[in-house]
């Protein structure tokens, strides 16, 4: 398919949440890197992108500190919680528009996070975006947090559609191979890179990203390179 009729059709539009709704980085950085030290572990640049962007932080905390005992670790991930919890982070320019606008066009919207819902209740509500999401998964809902696809199945079995009809937007590594390893459409947001582990593309913001009706049950999502038009199902019968 050449890149002028490169249309993409999807039913539902999936967010990560941190460094793709807000940009968090700074906060989830200082927070691993400030608890790390009190505990002997001075991470270097590698750690933070390695161990901690894009995973859950039982994950994090184990590949961390692989030496100290379970509930030390529990321990360690609770302090990072507690620094990250209420620490406000501004909005990827552009997302809330772009969620505003598929909501008004009635186009499902999900998101999967590796946070937890105190966490995420507080982003939301501080954008005033909460009533957006038609489904959420946490990493409170999965065994298996990202890399593997299993937040991502979940929220396309919570969403009631096929994997191959939902695009995502993920910011990490880890995002996008679970994103795409669960069958979806993924978009890198912030790092061209992503498009070497699987994303179709990447955009360094919301901000060149456009909703238009198409009448009829659909609407369309443009803006991106290599001409890629998302074809949207929307309005509140559709299926």
């Amino acid at each position: 398919m050449d890149a002028e009729s490169r249309r993409i059709r999807i039913a539902a539009v999936v967010f990560d949440m941190d460094g793709v709704i807000v940009d968090s980085g700074p906060v989830i950085e200082n927070a691993w890197s400030e608890v790390s030290r009190r505990h002997g572990r001075v991470l270097t640049p590698m750690d933070i992108t390695n161990f901690v962007h894009g995973r859950p932080g039982s994950e994090t905390v184990r590949f961390l500190f692989p030496d100290r005992s379970d509930s030390d670790r529990k321990a360690i991930w609770s302090e990072v919680d507690k620094v990250e919890e209420e620490s406000e982070c501004s909005a990827i320019p552009g997302v809330v528009d772009l969620l505003t606008g598929l909501s008004r066009l009635g186009v499902d919207v999900g998101l999967v996070t590796s946070s937890w819902p105190r966490r995420i209740e507080f982003v939301l509500d501080h954008l005033d975006v909460t009533g957006i999401f038609k489904v959420s998964v946490n990493r409170n809902d999965v065994s298996r947090g990202k890399p593997n696809p299993d937040p991502y199945l979940t929220a396309f079995e919570r969403l009631g559609v096929d994997p191959e009809r939902v695009l995502v937007f993920e910011d990490s590594d880890a995002g996008v191979r679970s994103a795409v390893g669960a069958g979806a459409t993924c978009v890198g947001v912030g790092d061209a890179g992503l498009v070497d582990v699987g994303a179709i593309t990447s955009v360094p913001d919301f901000t060149g990203l456009s909703t238009a009706d198409a009448g009829a049950g659909r609407a369309t999502l443009t803006g991106f390179d290599a001409g890629i038009v998302v074809d949207l199902q929307s309005g509140p019968t559709h299926v």
